[in-house]
């Protein structure tokens, strides 16, 4: 009886443990999305401030096209 519940103990920490384990890995893969999100949202405010620089440069207008689509920034 003792070693029946022993094993039932185990299993159940062992399911608990793998259960952790891939909360652990979502949680990480929504801080990293989080993380993404602010960084596209930076570039583009950084992008339309300084739209002028590059439309001063030859071939600015494509290369400032190019970077808004890369990340997801619009132009407003």
């Amino acid at each position: 009886m003792y070693l029946l519940n022993l094993v039932l103990t185990l299993g159940m920490f062992l399911i608990l443990t793998f259960r952790a384990w891939v909360e652990l890995k979502n949680y990480r893969l929504m801080w990293k999305e989080l993380e993404w999100r602010k960084t596209h949202s930076t570039v583009g405010r950084i992008l339309k401030a300084e739209k002028e620089l590059f439309t001063k440069i030859e071939g600015g207008e494509d290369l400032y096209n190019l970077l808004l689509e890369m990340f997801k920034a619009r132009e407003e």
